[in-house]
């Protein structure tokens, strides 16, 4: 989950290239819900089927673009 697309599209774009089986994950936007956020959005990178191995990897390059990764 990142707050900006540039950040969610090059991180996809990383993924890709380090877990060629996966193809290009896909970016999705996540409307923020709220009074005075209707403009608001996060942006998620939907990628699936990693291991635990994997998974440690995709942690450390979400936090260099200080996102977050959610199960789901």
């Amino acid at each position: 989950m990142f707050g900006e697309r540039d950040d969610a599209e090059e991180v996809a774009e990383t993924l890709a290239e380090w877990f060629p089986g996966l193809g290009v994950p896909r970016v999705v936007r996540e409307t923020l819900a709220g009074e005075d956020d209707a403009e608001d959005a996060q942006w998620l990178v939907v990628a699936e089927g990693l291991d635990e191995g994997a998974l440690a990897k995709v942690d450390e390059l979400v936090a260099r673009y200080d996102g977050w990764r959610e199960q789901g």
